[in-house]
């Protein structure tokens, strides 16, 4: 590497990378540009339904982000991949590499697994947008009129070839669109000889969660309403608390 490129230099590139990218969204936030998902999240746990969160690969963690978490909301189901080997129908050796993701078939039994109900909202993150079960699993909630809200990467998934067979990408399908800004290719400086490095749409993603929770809850708090949060289950009287708040929306957490 060159002298010239030390650490501190590309950890201050990529700082300045993550720090232009939250202030966007926090602009964006504050402009109401999140206004239609929290709607259509406030307007599912007013009807006694839940929000179903999903992502694939690093987009898993958003789903983490928005279901079963501290200061989260606790109306709120994540379904992953490995439910259809867990839960499903799948052997384990599906879980290997990448095919799983990019396999639409799979969208159904997805579905099947999750037991949304009629009031259920569902948001699908995705960078690319572009993979079998994402388009497929969106494609299935609204199917079975569930809203859809989509957190992808415009930049990146307007430039790659759609892999369902329907020929649409997730942003296509969904009631609502929140871009997390991420670059083509999700990485954001390079190493000397154009090597890329510093990925941040998982850094986006959590933000742009964190954003929807907060916003859901001050909505629900504005009608008089104590919001169903978690607190932490590692303080005194949090396993109760979460406990008989789960029972009411009869939620069951999966691994």
């Amino acid at each position: 590497m060159s002298d010239t490129v030390t650490q501190a230099n590309l950890d201050s590139r990529f700082t300045s990378e993550v720090q232009s990218r939250i202030d966007a969204l926090a602009a964006s936030a504050e402009a109401g540009g999140f206004d239609d998902a929290i709607a259509l999240f406030v307007s599912a746990i007013e009807r006694g339904g839940v929000i179903q969160a999903f992502g694939t690969g690093h987009s898993e963690a958003f789903a983490m982000e928005i279901a079963g978490r501290a200061g989260g909301l606790i109306p709120t189901k994540k379904i992953a991949l490995r439910d259809v080997v867990l839960r499903g129908s799948l052997d384990i050796s599906a879980l290997g590499g990448s095919s799983l993701e990019r396999n639409p078939d799979i969208a159904d039994e997805l579905y099947a697994i999750a037991e949304a109900g009629p009031d259920d909202v569902f948001v699908i993150a995705s960078n690319s947008g572009v993979n079998g079960s994402i388009v497929g699993l969106a494609l299935a909630a609204k199917q079975h009129g569930h809203p859809v809200v989509a957190v992808t990467s415009l930049d990146h998934t307007m430039r790659v070839d759609p892999k369902h067979s329907s020929g649409k990408r997730l942003r296509d399908v969904a009631d609502v669109v929140i871009d997390n800004l991420a670059p083509f290719g999700d990485a954001t400086i390079e190493l000397p000889g154009g090597i890329p490095v510093g990925a941040v749409s998982s850094i986006t993603a959590a933000y742009i969660a964190q954003l929807l929770t907060i916003g859901t809850a001050r909505r629900i708090a504005a009608t008089g309403t104590t919001p169903p949060l978690y607190i932490s289950a590692n303080i005194p009287g949090g396993d109760e608390h979460n406990r008989a708040l789960e029972l009411r929306y009869n939620i069951t957490r999966n691994v």
